[in-house]
């Protein structure tokens, strides 16, 4: 039951950082769009044929889209699920 009990302190504190750290993120993200109102160019010659002009807020905006979704992607699913040791005198369930 102790065990438990600090497991859930842990998984607390750590949502906890992760949601402080991702609000600070945000709030980077927020004064750079405050901050830099000038428009700038962005070209990518093999995907885009014509440059785009939009505000450096947008585009930082846009980019840390894009690496919130990748980051999602990659962290999302996909491991083996951990099996707990079978308990004596139970039949395994497969």
């Amino acid at each position: 039951m102790a065990f438990a009990v600090l497991a859930m302190a842990r998984m607390n504190a750590k949502i906890l950082f992760k949601t402080v750290f991702f609000m600070g993120v945000l709030l980077l993200l927020l004064l750079m769009g405050m901050h830099n109102r000038s428009s700038v160019d962005f070209s990518l010659p093999p995907v885009l044929k014509q440059t785009l002009q939009q505000p450096a807020a947008l585009m930082y905006f846009a980019f840390f889209g894009v690496g919130v979704l990748t980051g999602a992607v990659i962290t999302m699913g996909g491991g083996r699920r951990k099996t707990l040791p079978p308990i004596p005198g139970r039949p395994e369930v497969k």
